[in-house]
């Protein structure tokens, strides 16, 4: 084992609803047996969270560490990005996307700890973040945050806000159940997008934007794209029959949907999504209304994986 190690543990107490109550204590207890020096941070609400986060991270520890899901990915990497501060990842949330295309173990929190235990001896990698830039819902300016998975901008948000107010079940199937639920509902999105510049007007079904593989507990959405390439993959699937669209539904989560003629990934370095209807998720937190400018940005942050 390396030398002891400054170490700030941000926890979600309310990963994966409360069932992952009890992996923070158990990566804080043992770290802190290895002889590292821990700060555990544990709020009750994301808000107060982030900023115990930014004050404890002003001292520059050696690694800030999330347990959770993507949202504490997301929280981490809006405090991280830009900054020398690795990022380390303790997966324990619903649908741990950002863990899945890591490598991470996301499953056996035993495994998990384990991981991170050896990537604490490692060199941090530097990964490209996404930067969005959008207008705040609540006050109208305009605002700026980072992502580091992926962006939602179509049905797929429309299934994020539905799972959002779902109470049951408490697992990754609740975004499937969500998504057949919507099914009922699927309407193409008229849009305007702007690719690195190049406009195109279409209409619909999906519009996602992957630094990462995957979305919603392992849909490999965008499955080739790569967190170190300085390049978005932006996927758009255009209007399909609801039968055709239940058909290629489960190939998402082998990637293969990309084969359809309907589906299209574009690799760019900004994209530009307008639309009147659609709202817009980023590591399935809740942005707002679009319209939403995203621009990747280099080895901005500096991973523990």
């Amino acid at each position: 084992m390396s030398a002891a190690k400054r170490l700030v543990v941000a926890i979600n107490p309310s990963a994966s609803f409360g069932k992952g109550s009890s992996v923070g204590p158990a990566v804080v207890q043992t770290l802190r047996a290895l002889g590292h020096q821990v700060t555990s941070l544990q709020e009750p609400d994301i808000e107060q969270l982030m900023a115990s986060a930014r004050a404890a991270i002003a001292h520059k520890p050696d690694a800030l560490i999330v347990v959770g899901g993507d949202g504490m990915v997301n929280l981490g990497t809006n405090l991280l990005a830009g900054t020398k501060v690795p990022l380390a990842i303790v997966p324990s949330g619903t649908g741990n996307d950002m863990a899945r295309g890591l490598g991470i173990p996301h499953d056996n929190t035993e495994a998990a700890i384990a991981a991170l235990l050896a990537a604490l001896d490692r060199p941090a990698r530097a990964i490209d973040a996404g930067r969005m830039s959008y207008l705040d819902p609540e006050t109208g300016e305009p605002t700026t945050r980072w992502f580091a998975s992926a962006v939602s901008a179509g049905f797929d948000s429309v299934v994020n806000e539905r799972a959002n107010r779902m109470t049951r079940p408490k697992g990754a199937s609740r975004y499937t159940i969500a998504l057949v639920l919507e099914l009922f509902r699927l309407t193409p999105i008229t849009y305007r997008l702007v690719l690195d510049g190049v406009e195109l007007h279409t209409k619909a079904l999906l519009v996602t934007v992957g630094n990462n593989v995957s979305i919603g507990g392992g849909m490999k959405v965008t499955p080739d794209a790569l967190i170190d390439d300085g390049l978005l993959d932006v996927l758009v699937v255009r209007p399909l029959p609801r039968l055709s669209f239940v058909r290629i539904f489960p190939r998402v989560f082998k990637g293969t949907h990309v084969t359809d003629p309907r589906v299209t990934i574009h690799r760019v370095s900004t994209v530009r999504i307008e639309s009147d209807t659609a709202v817009a998720y980023a590591d399935g937190e809740r942005l707002g209304p679009l319209p939403i400018e995203v621009t990747v940005v280099p080895r901005a942050l500096r991973l523990l994986a």
